[in-house]
């Protein structure tokens, strides 16, 4: 057998799968210690940025939703598990350039994410001795993206692909158990055929290809609310 080949180990698949394994490892062995856990479902809209639209155009915003589990280290960090399941679409209705408008191309993907996310609070909501009921918050992590359906056509390249997200947020205490929350969260790729363009040879004037320096971006912004369980210390010992 030959030695792996170094680019192949250091791909970003695996160290994204190294992200996750290394979140989940260092930190749910807090779980017994912080006894703290939030379950949250929220909906928002999903939106594509790519070869085909540039920064963002709301006429293709498509619906999203979004599924978690936080494991909360103190009142200021926490650590969170989430699906993320919704629709991109992009095309040239409104062309970037001359090149775009010809090749009048369009795409619609259902796509869903899996994610391990570090989460940052900047005030501490949490400490009942203060009156603090809102925190602006950050959040950053790795996770992986699995395109179904649509039209896309990514010339053999694989569907499921990692990806990195990261955002901003801000929450607000509704009650002790439970919190509204409101982010965006933007997914940096390492991929570009989102769209179904990319490489493509130029000498064929048919346009139907983008660069392929530029990756395909997405994001996610929404609400939801989380739902905070209390472990209840009993007074006496049974055992």
């Amino acid at each position: 057998m030959g030695r792996p080949n170094r680019h192949t180990i250091l791909s970003p698949g695996n160290i994204c799968l190294a992200g996750i394994i290394f979140f989940a490892g260092i930190f749910i062995p807090w779980q017994s210690r912080a006894q703290r856990d939030e379950f949250g479902i929220g909906a928002g809209v999903m939106n594509y940025a790519g070869d085909m639209v540039r920064g963002y155009d709301l006429s293709y915003m498509r619906p999203g939703g979004v599924l978690y589990y936080k494991l909360n280290l103190n009142h200021m960090m926490g650590v969170r598990f989430g699906f993320t399941g919704g629709m991109l679409s992009g095309g040239d209705r409104h062309p970037i350039d001359a090149f775009a408008a010809k090749r009048d191309g369009s795409f619609q993907t259902g796509i869903v994410e899996l994610s391990a996310l570090f989460e940052y609070h900047f005030l501490d909501i949490r400490d009942e001795k203060n009156n603090i009921k809102w925190t602006p918050y950050i959040f950053f992590g790795v996770g992986g993206f699995a395109m179904l359906g649509g039209n896309v056509d990514t010339k053999g390249r694989s569907l499921t692909q990692p990806v990195l997200p990261f955002g901003i947020g801000a929450k607000h205490v509704l009650s002790k158990r439970l919190t509204l929350n409101f982010e965006i969260g933007i997914r940096k790729m390492f991929f570009d055929y989102l769209d179904g363009y990319s490489d493509g040879d130029i000498k064929i004037k048919n346009y139907q290809y983008g660069n392929k320096y530029d990756d395909d971006w997405y994001n996610y912004a929404g609400i939801s609310i989380s739902y905070l369980l209390y472990e209840i210390p009993c007074p006496f010992d049974f055992y």
